[in-house]
């Protein structure tokens, strides 16, 4: 058995195994005192995505080198820690040992931030038929569909095959639906004409399709109203309170009786977190692991949870935190505290999450922000989010790299990336 993968021995250091390099693993291993713990890091990718600008690269706003940064690169002069790109297959906890797809990895700690992914409620028809965004290659494949659809349509045989090729419909109204509708709004309107100048925009629509009351359900009515009001006014049709019962290409069905006819579904309706073996089943409540105030899972003392995938309930949070960047950034730190204070016999502190608000872009000149008792949006709100990400962005390089890029936009009305690459081979292309 391929035991640690090449990992030199700890020697008097506490060994942490990091499973998940999102926002969570890696603040936690940045984090974590180096003089007292050697940090093993892994991930399926040897990258850290940026997930708040996924539909950025789907829509030919940036380059996905500009959102992603190499894990080596970030601990490069950090001497104890390494990092494997593998995938996690289960954890044996009576051995203190994770099994991966390259061998396994023993550990004095594991920290369990898998993240989340795509969550089709059972619908297995609609994983197949339609496009994610929840990773720098989920965002790439969607800037193609995007992109072929304009070409596709300078061939169309008439115009209802047209209206077809053109029609687009966002499963889901959170942040990830409300701006992807209002990017492919602002192309209609300043970028596709001047690409395309044979093509018919008129027969273009976007739908955005959301099974909740109203859009942007975890900010304030006021975003919500805001962020209807404006994609409205841009042209984005709304079904609200309506869900997708099914998708037989081309044909959507809605919950309403509803039918649409479009190539281009884009599913980002929910999540569901990614799991890990090899612990009880008491652990779990709804695929999420469920901790305690130092986010240690439920009947496990070496056996840690933070981020999306961890579930932590109190009196306060009775269903646990929302599964948002900030959660997972204030649980990694606290985490870090308590494992450096527990070398120096300090007593560990409880999580305690502090909302620090929330922001929304609807498109060019428009966004949503709640901070606080704080409620506005517009140009303010819109400067702001630009503000945010670009700061949130990890890499020097990756700052400058999209504060150059949305400056362009931002002069010229245009985006310089609508570069259609077809992979050698693509399944789902090669069906078409």
């Amino acid at each position: 058995m391929n035991y640690n993968v090449n990992i030199p021995d700890a020697g008097d250091k506490k060994r942490v195994v990091i499973v998940g390099g999102g926002f969570a693993g890696l603040e936690l291993a940045k984090r974590l005192d180096k003089k007292y713990y050697q940090i093993v890091l892994i991930d399926k990718n040897n990258y850290y995505q940026f997930q708040p600008l996924f539909y950025q690269v789907a829509t030919g706003g940036l380059e996905p080198s500009s959102i992603s940064y190499p894990h080596r690169k970030t601990f490069n002069k950090s001497k104890n820690v390494h990092f494997r790109m593998c995938e996690a297959k289960q954890i044996i906890t009576e051995d203190k040992k994770v099994e991966t797809n390259i061998g396994d990895i023993t550990y004095d700690y594991v920290v369990i931030a898998t993240g989340c992914d795509t969550n089709y409620f059972g619908n297995d028809n609609l994983k197949e038929s339609t496009f994610a965004l929840k990773s720098v290659s989920e965002s790439l494949l969607l800037r193609n569909r995007i992109l072929l659809s304009f070409e596709e349509a300078l061939s169309a045989k008439d115009d209802d095959e047209l209206r077809e090729i053109l029609s687009f419909v966002i499963v889901g109204g959170g942040a990830t639906g409300v701006e992807l509708a209002g990017a492919l709004a602002d192309m209609k309107k300043s970028i596709l004409p001047k690409d395309y100048p044979e093509v018919d925009f008129s027969k273009m629509e976007i739908h955005l399709v959301d099974a909740s009351p109203r859009l942007l359900f975890a900010m304030s009515e006021n975003a919500s109203e805001g962020a209807a009001k404006t994609l409205t006014k841009r042209g984005v049709i709304i079904h609200q309170d309506i869900s997708v019962k099914a998708y037989d290409k081309p044909t959507v069905e809605l919950s309403d009786n509803t039918t649409l006819r479009t190539r281009n579904v884009f599913w980002v309706a929910g999540v569901k977190p990614n799991g890990l073996k090899g612990l009880d089943g008491s652990a779990y409540n709804r695929g999420r692991l469920v901790v305690n105030q130092y986010n240690q899972v439920n009947g496990y003392e070496n056996v840690f949870a933070i981020g999306d995938t961890s579930l932590q309930m109190s009196d306060v949070t009775p269903k646990g935190h929302p599964q948002v960047a900030q959660v997972a950034l204030q649980m990694a730190r606290c985490l870090a505290k308590n494992l450096n204070n527990k070398i120096t016999g300090k007593a560990p502190e409880k999580f305690k999450y502090s909302d620090r608000g929330s922001l929304a872009t609807i498109g060019r000149h428009a966004a949503v922000a709640d901070l606080g008792k704080f409620r506005f949006g517009g140009f303010v709100a819109w400067w702001l989010w630009l503000l945010v990400h670009i700061l949130s962005i990890v890499g020097i390089r990756n700052r400058l790299a999209v504060f150059i890029d949305w400056v362009w936009s931002y002069l010229n009305y245009d985006v310089s990336l609508r570069l259609f690459i077809r992979p050698k081979f693509n399944e789902m292309y090669d069906k078409e």
